[in-house]
């Protein structure tokens, strides 16, 4: 019987102009140079992404998007009101989509954040939030940004936060910073990406002392044995450090294709068949609550 799948990690663009500039503007550059990394061709429109799913036989794809393009002639503010109604819409029309809406200071103020999320959660369908410390220049032990984690317990909706090394050097995204939250709010329903990037080896503790928390191994398994990321070996020591049953397969599409990262994890040594169906599809139909 093959695993049910599920891509907890997908970024999906209006067009496929705005997604071939989302993908041109940002740098992969923590893991360090690898020159066999399988990067996707696809530019990550609808289409693209219906074509990835299908080619993985994916039933689900969590839509975690940020707003990497604005519009000309628009307001950051008014487009990334309009991106989060145009994915919820797709989402209404397209149930294989789950939507993670964009929430960010820097362009609604932190009440204004607040009454959009709860608007597009009660009339809009929209399941949590998308945050990424590094480029949003969030700061998780900030309590001025609390009142949204506090929302979104409230509202009983997902977060799902990059985690992994700030350029900067400011650490903001890296896993030991999400802990004066998670100290905070011990009901928030939170996946935290990548497995913590290049800052992976924190994550054993932080597991440890969060049982609540999730995690997404996207990214991070395309770069495996490059100088700042787990050898394959040493993958598998950190889903076990973490638990196999709390990681949840993502591809980070499009910058990797679904089918390849579901083949990486099926390549992972050490790991049991039911494990890998956990990681596949099973741990996110928990967490994310579906119903398959």
């Amino acid at each position: 019987m093959s695993p049910r799948i599920v891509d907890t990690h997908l970024h999906l663009y209006r067009t496929a102009e705005e997604g071939e500039q989302g993908k041109a503007g940002y740098e992969i550059w923590e893991y360090g140079k690898h020159d066999h990394v399988h990067f996707s061709r696809h530019a990550g429109d609808i289409a693209s992404a219906i074509r990835a799913m299908d080619d993985a036989g994916a039933s689900v794809a969590v839509v975690t998007n940020l707003l990497d393009a604005v519009r000309p002639g628009v307001t950051p503010a008014d487009d990334l009101r309009a991106f989060n109604r145009w994915l919820c819409d797709l989402a209404a029309a397209d149930r294989r989509f789950l939507p993670l809406i964009a929430v960010d200071p820097n362009h609604l103020s932190v009440e204004q954040n607040i009454a959009h999320l709860k608007e597009m959660v009660k009339l809009h369908g929209a399941q949590g939030i998308k945050l990424h410390p590094p480029l949003q220049r969030l700061d998780f032990a900030d309590r001025l940004i609390w009142p949204i984690l506090e929302a979104c317990v409230r509202l009983d909706v997902v977060v799902v936060s990059h985690a992994g090394p700030s350029r900067d050097g400011s650490g903001r995204g890296e896993p030991d910073a999400f802990r004066p939250a998670l100290d905070a709010f011990p009901g928030l329903r939170i996946a935290l990406a990548h497995m913590g990037g290049a800052a992976w080896r924190q994550l054993p503790a932080l597991a440890r002392d969060y049982p609540h928390v999730s995690f997404d191994l996207c990214e991070i398994i395309e770069w495996l044995g490059a100088p700042n990321a787990p050898s394959p070996a040493q993958m598998t020591d950190l889903i076990r450090a973490v638990g196999p049953q709390r990681v949840m397969m993502g591809s980070d599409f499009p910058w990797y294709d679904i089918d390849h990262t579901v083949g990486r994890v099926l390549e992972l040594p050490g790991l049991s068949a039911e494990e890998k169906d956990d990681i596949l599809g099973e741990n996110a139909i928990r967490f994310f609550r579906l119903s398959l």
